[in-house]
């Protein structure tokens, strides 16, 4: 059986095309546990991962190339939207679109952190993320994370989903090969969140998570640009560990700088207090890897 079925459109008035008006509402999309790939590399990336696929719209010329790569898919019968006017692309984006390649995927469910341990060989590398907002910056974390090395991220709940539309375009499509925990999903996992925390379950929040990961015997090494202690070459990143990272406007919340184990900053000339979390991740991340003899 045709692992994909074709449905020539002329307009996107189709209810199943939902999802694809719907591009600028995530949360809605996030509600019904959905995202939107965007760009022929994206794309292709997750049709070549092991996320769902629920469904693909590209341009009448260029369904040939991705033939191969929707028949190698395991659902039956992917919906593909054959787009019979580039102007219908542009319209759904905002923007002229040179690469009119789309796709919904799902978000997997929530992982463990148990198991998130269990499958992170040793020495670990996670890393974490406080109060980032900015979908672009959390695709470029991602993005760093998979070029880096790191096994796993976490995600506070003060944080914007990696899901988001801009985020999995800004990752490039790595985000399909790196285990997340969203401390923000965890919470759908007990009936009443409101209630105290019992002995083997989730932490709600970022800082009851880095408490769990230390319990684990993993170092939380917050990346902070004030940090009165160590700077990077004084860091020792060779044991398990999980670097964590904050907003350029705030850093680390209080809170979160509390649960962890030391502050690490990277020096850098007078005039200039901090690095975009991208490139100050890529710094810390690459001086792990650097002294695991890994680089």
């Amino acid at each position: 059986m045709d692992t994909y079925r074709v449905h020539r459109i002329d307009s996107l008035e189709l209810p199943e095309l939902a999802p694809y008006r719907t591009l600028k509402r995530p949360a809605a999309h996030e509600t019904e546990g959905i995202f939107v790939a965007e760009s022929d590399k994206v794309v292709r990336r997750l049709l070549t991962s092991h996320y769902g696929v629920i469904s693909v719209m590209l341009p009448e010329k260029r369904l040939a190339e991705f033939e191969p790569l929707l028949r190698a898919r395991p659902e039956k019968e992917i919906p593909v939207y054959v787009v019979t006017q580039k102007s219908l692309l542009e319209e759904l984006v905002g923007f002229d679109l040179f690469q009119g390649v789309l796709a919904i995927g799902k978000i997997p469910p929530p992982v463990a952190l148990e198991t998130i341990l269990a499958g992170s060989p040793r020495p670990r590398l996670f890393a974490a993320v406080d109060e980032l907002s900015n979908a672009e910056n959390i695709g470029a974390f991602v993005r760093n994370c998979a070029a880096f090395g790191v096994q796993a991220l976490i995600v506070g709940e003060t944080c914007s989903s990696p899901f988001l539309r801009r985020s999995v375009r800004n990752s490039m499509g790595t985000i399909f090969q790196l285990p997340v925990f969203e401390v923000s999903q965890q919470r759908g996992k007990l009936a009443d969140p409101a209630r105290p925390r019992r002995r083997n379950e989730p932490g709600l929040t970022l800082v009851e998570t880095l408490h769990d990961l230390r319990a684990h015997g993993v170092q939380c090494i917050a990346a902070h640009p004030h940090a009165s202690g160590k700077t990077l070459e004084q860091a020792n990143f060779t044991g398990d560990c999980c670097l964590i990272f904050g907003s350029e406007g705030h850093g680390i919340s209080p809170a979160v700088l509390a649960a962890c184990a030391e502050a690490v900053a990277i020096p850098m000339a007078n005039g200039v207090d901090s690095l975009n979390v991208g490139a100050a991740a890529a710094v810390f991340f690459y001086e792990a890897q650097r002294q695991r003899g890994k680089s």
